[in-house]
């Protein structure tokens, strides 16, 4: 069943429920996508870093927007769930090139994007950082697709962050335009809970992965969305590494045993 975009965005707002977070494993192409999809994940996301890896070049700025758009669309194409894309800063010089960017976006069939205001040198200003939400918001609105914008502020990645800091640049994203707010780094309850109390009523969004409290004592702390980020990439890679290692090292081929099996794995294409 194929459902409209309008209705994909729809639901994709309404998967965000403080106290039972949206849990996104983020894929990176057309066979993650069917697969995390086939687990029944009500939504797919990217992730840049795992996008970047796949199209061979580094995360952080190393990948254009063609690059990333060619990726999202193979998600997007490959299942029937609402999908947001991980665009980095907008992968723009400026405000208008980011309303560009999410223009070309939603063209895709995608109907969320996360907006980061880090850069490799550090974290924008928090009004430039917010007129770029806007410009966002202002082209979804163009387009009549209500896009769940993800604004995501680095200061706890970028050293000397607190949480302060995090929650002016949330409010104002949230003045923008935002949808939600992806506050990425901690990992502490009490920390985690002393954002949500300073923002109340926020949809927030954190990460999970080894050493994050699990999915049920996050969603009682009251957050909306969890995101694994690359870490789904990086066990497949790890997977691939020690497979090769040990085929070029002990000649044998103990690593290739559990894998999934080849129609398996073709199969999940029989459907356009």
């Amino acid at each position: 069943m194929t459902t409209t975009q309008q209705a994909k965005a729809e639901l994709l707002h309404e998967l965000h429920v403080p106290g039972a977070p949206l849990v996104l494993a983020n894929v990176w192409d057309g066979a993650t996508a069917r697969l995390v999809a086939a687990t029944g994940a009500p939504a797919l996301a990217t992730a840049s870093a795992s996008v970047s890896w796949t199209r061979g070049v580094r995360d952080g700025g190393g990948l254009d927007l063609a690059g990333s758009l060619a990726q999202t669309a193979l998600v997007v194409r490959a299942v029937d769930v609402p999908v947001t894309a991980d665009l980095e800063d907008g992968l723009a010089e400026d405000a208008a090139g980011v309303g560009r960017t999410v223009t070309e976006l939603l063209a895709l069939g995608a109907v969320g994007m996360n907006l980061e205001d880090g850069t490799a040198t550090g974290l924008r200003p928090v009004a430039e950082a917010a007129e770029r939400v806007a410009a966002a918001r202002e082209a979804a609105e163009a387009a009549g697709v209500r896009l769940y914008l993800n604004a995501r502020t680095d200061v706890f990645l970028s050293g000397g962050g607190d949480v302060e800091d995090a929650v002016e640049r949330a409010r104002a994203y949230l003045a923008a335009g935002a949808s939600g707010i992806f506050v990425p780094g901690p990992t502490d309850p009490a920390l985690i809970t002393e954002l949500l109390a300073a923002l109340p009523g926020v949809l927030l969004n954190v990460g999970g992965g080894p050493g994050t409290p699990t999915v049920a004592e996050t969603a009682a702390l009251g957050v909306a969305r969890i995101s694994l980020g690359p870490g789904l990439a990086r066990v497949a890679y790890a997977a691939v590494r020690r497979a090769a290692e040990e085929v070029y090292g002990s000649g044998s081929y103990g690593s290739l045993t559990g894998g999934l099996e080849y129609g398996e794995l073709n199969a999940l294409f029989d459907r356009p």
